[in-house]
C-alpha cells in the first residue's frame, strides 16, 4: 500500500483527528443548571490565566516577606534601586530612636555609678561622724574627771589628818576648799546651781515642799526657804530645787 493510500481495512488516524479537531473547535453549548436555566460557560484565554496566577504568587510572596522599612530598604538595595522617601524617613527615625536609647542608657549608667559613689561617701561620713562624736564625748568626760581629781586629792588629804592635832576650824576650812573645787569643776563642765531664795516660785525648776502663811501680799508665791539646791546641766534639769513657798492669807 502506498503512502498516499487510505488506511488498511478502512481504519486510520485521519478520521479520529478530524473528529477531535471538529469537536474542540465547536463552541460548547448551553449547560442546564439545577434551576433549569441555561448557563453558557465563559472562555478564559491562556494569557489571562497566567496573569492571574502571577498576581496570586506575587501576593503570597509579599505576605510571607518580613515587613518594616528595613526589609523594604534591603529589597530595594538588592534590586539596585534607591529606597523610597517614606522608607528613608522611617529609617532615619529608627536611627534617631536607637541613638537616643543609647544616650539614655549611658546616662543611666553614669547616674547609677554616681549614686553608688555618693552612697559610699555618705556611709563613710556617717561612720566618721559617729566616731568623732564618741571621741568628743570621751574627751569631755576625761576633762571633767581631770578637774575633779584635784578636789579628790584634797579630800583624801583631809582624811589623813590626825584628830588629836586637827582643830575644827582647820577641818571646816579643808572641807570648804574641797567643796569649792568640786563646784568649780562641775560648773566649768556646764552645771548650774539653782538657789532660788526670795525668787518667784517656778514650777519648772522648783518643787514646793510646804506653804508658809504670810500677811504681806508682795511675798505671795515667793520662795520662803530653800531646803535643797537644784542643779541644771545646760538645758537639762538634773534636780529641782526643793523649797517652801509663801502664801498670802
Amino acid at each position: 500500500m502506498s503512502a498516499g493510500a487510505g488506511p488498511v481495512g478502512g481504519y486510520g488516524p485521519a478520521p479520529f483527528l478530524d473528529t477531535f479537531a471538529s469537536t474542540s473547535a465547536r463552541t460548547p453549548g448551553p449547560v442546564r443548571s439545577t434551576t433549569g436555566r441555561s448557563v453558557v460557560p465563559r472562555r478564559r484565554s491562556v494569557k489571562r490565566t497566567m496573569e492571574i496566577m502571577s498576581e496570586h504568587e506575587k501576593n503570597d510572596v509579599e505576605q510571607e516577606a518580613p515587613g518594616g522599612a528595613a526589609a523594604e530598604a534591603a529589597e530595594a538595595l538588592a534590586d539596585g534601586a534607591e529606597p523610597s522617601p517614606e522608607v528613608k524617613e522611617e529609617l532615619e527615625a529608627e536611627a534617631e530612636l536607637s541613638s537616643e536609647l543609647d544616650r539614655l542608657q549611658a546616662e543611666l549608667s553614669q547616674l547609677n555609678d554616681r549614686h553608688l559613689r555618693l552612697a559610699a561617701e555618705f556611709t563613710n561620713y556617717r561612720r566618721r561622724a559617729e566616731e568623732e562624736a564618741a571621741s568628743s564625748w570621751t574627751r569631755a568626760q576625761a576633762d571633767l574627771i581631770r578637774q575633779l581629781l584635784d578636789a579628790l586629792d584634797d579630800l583624801q588629804r583631809v582624811g589623813t589628818w590626825e584628830p588629836d592635832t586637827t582643830t575644827v576650824e582647820a577641818l571646816v576650812e579643808g572641807v570648804d576648799l574641797v567643796e569649792r573645787k568640786f563646784r568649780q569643776a562641775l560648773e566649768s563642765a556646764g552645771l548650774e546651781v539653782l538657789d532660788p531664795a526670795g525668787e518667784a516660785f517656778d514650777p519648772n525648776t522648783m518643787e514646793a515642799m510646804m506653804k508658809v502663811p504670810t500677811e504681806d501680799p508682795e511675798q505671795d508665791e515667793r520662795v520662803a526657804e530653800v531646803y535643797q539646791k537644784g542643779y541644771r546641766f545646760r538645758d537639762h534639769l538634773v534636780r529641782p530645787a526643793r523649797v517652801s513657798v509663801y502664801k498670802h492669807e
